[in-house]
């Protein structure tokens, strides 16, 4: 029952503020997938090495991320679902070459964007330099795009086959809380890298 009222809620909320809803559910959604992060990495410290403890800070930047990405996909959504409508009529089947139209799109499309803006992001509130940004790209990208390749065709083909247009940001940031456990780790230990490199070059000065 409380299910169901929350569903009620959330359609009311997504059809009177579309563009707040998605943010407030993608950012929340995504910080959720950042603290999960952050517990794994202090579980799996070594004994002898320190943990390193929680960071709002980066709790916070991937809310933002979240938050301003989310009605962009929510955008992209309704743009697939106008472009490659499933059905012509209701009382046709579910047309398999428009779902592989739509996933081809989002996968071909969207998901590199999608990284770039997240790289982009990250090194800025961060406070990364440029250079340093430059070197976030060329670690990052293709690793994280192959593995989004292996991972969210899958979740993407379930998504636009099975959820209705209000319910795909969630549905999709939901799974996302575990690709967001990937994203941050990998930003993390570029992170140190690049921290490592800057302590060592202040050393060499």
């Amino acid at each position: 029952m409380a299910t169901l009222t929350i569903a009620r809620a959330y359609q009311h909320a997504y059809h009177t503020y579309p563009n707040y809803t998605l943010a407030v559910t993608g950012g929340t959604l995504n910080a959720l997938g950042d603290i999960v992060a952050q517990i794994s990495q202090n579980i799996l410290v070594k004994d002898h090495e320190p943990k390193p403890g929680w960071d709002p800070a980066r709790t916070l930047r991937f809310f933002c991320l979240g938050s301003g990405m989310s009605p962009l996909l929510g955008r992209w959504n309704l743009f697939l679902e106008r472009r490659f409508p499933l059905r012509a009529w209701r009382i046709q089947p579910i047309s398999f070459r428009a779902l592989s139209k739509r996933v081809a799109a989002d996968q071909l499309i969207m998901a590199p964007i999608g990284l770039v803006m997240f790289i982009g992001s990250m090194g800025v509130m961060e406070c990364r330099s440029p250079r340093q940004i430059h070197e976030k790209y060329t670690d990052m990208f293709a690793p994280a795009l192959l593995t989004n390749w292996k991972v969210w065709p899958i979740a993407q083909m379930i998504n636009f086959r099975y959820m209705p247009l209000p319910y795909r940001i969630p549905f999709q940031s939901t799974c996302g809380v575990f690709w967001t456990l990937y994203l941050s780790m990998l930003n993390a230990k570029e992170d140190e890298r690049q921290d490592r490199e800057a302590a060592l070059r202040a050393t060499v000065r």
